[in-house]
């Protein structure tokens, strides 16, 4: 059952991070594990057992939500954009309730105020300026081309792990997200008709990225752990404040349609879902 739930919270922290304006190092507070995870990321061959029975679930899960939910998710947000994000945005709200319990007991401090404002207003002003996609991006498969992508995964993962900060987003102005996109749908139609030459050519985009993720993951936990051990009251009133930002992210971001009484109300539930799913996982 652990396993289930864990592999659940995988999949949602994985459909976040393909969503601009959502954040998957939000997503990872507010199922309660953004901590853990750091922990076992930067210390992975200290601890490796214990590690790899805490990541491999999350993993499958990230995975899942990644590429299998990758087909879902566009038309989702295509027919139902304000019920969808509605959803989202009560899975992220749904974990205040968990980051309150860190800091409750604590004396709060004036200066509390301070990282929770700066990185409101971090967030609200990304998504206000970061409305336009980039250029589209160039993958042909050339070594320029190969160590932009290495490049990218870095930032992207790093923009990835820290809370309110939309990876996916980045990947946007950068111009990878559509075209990223659009190789992992080739790729995993490739897979299943085993088109090999496809299979070549989509891994020319997706291996060096995925590197790139991986070293830039390693790298700002390290740092965040850091800032953690060193100050974690006010980190976590600065992960208050990147979460209270990310509903209205979101929405200054999303494209939400036609507005009516029954969207209205379908979001009101899909919220509700979301916030009731957040705080169960984060349990």
């Amino acid at each position: 059952m652990e396993f289930i739930k864990s592999m659940l919270k995988g999949v949602v922290i994985g459909v976040a991070n393909i969503i601009p304006g959502v954040s998957g190092g939000t997503m990872m507070v507010a199922m309660g594990i953004y901590d853990k995870l750091i922990h076992c990321i930067t210390h992975f061959f200290k601890e490796f057992k214990e590690n790899i029975k805490f990541l491999l679930p999350i993993g499958i899960g990230l995975v899942l939500g990644l590429v299998g939910l990758s087909f879902l998710i566009e038309p989702a947000f295509e027919h139902f954009p304000l019920p969808t994000n509605a959803l989202f945005i009560g899975l992220i709200v749904g974990g205040l309730p968990a980051i309150f319990k860190k800091v409750k007991g604590n004396k709060f401090k004036f200066g509390y105020i301070f990282p929770l404002l700066i990185f409101f207003v971090v967030v609200v002003g990304m998504a206000a300026m970061g409305e336009k996609e980039g250029v589209a991006a160039d993958l042909t498969f050339t070594l320029w081309n190969v160590i932009k992508l290495f490049l990218v995964g870095v930032i992207a993962s790093a923009t990835m792990v820290i809370p309110g900060v939309s990876g996916s987003m980045m990947l946007l102005l950068l111009g990878y997200y559509n075209p990223i996109i659009e190789t992992i749908n080739a790729f995993i139609k490739a897979l299943m008709k085993f088109d090999v030459p496809v299979l070549l050519e989509t891994c020319g985009v997706l291996v060096p990225m995925g590197i790139g993720i991986v070293v830039g993951v390693i790298g700002i936990a390290k740092l965040v752990e850091l800032i953690f051990n060193k100050c974690p009251m006010y980190a976590y009133w600065g992960i208050i404040g990147l979460i209270v930002a990310s509903p209205f992210a979101i929405l200054l971001v999303a494209e939400l349609g036609t507005i009516t009484v029954l969207s209205v109300v379908i979001s009101i539930i899909t919220f509700a879902a979301g916030f009731f799913v957040a705080m169960k996982l984060g349990d």
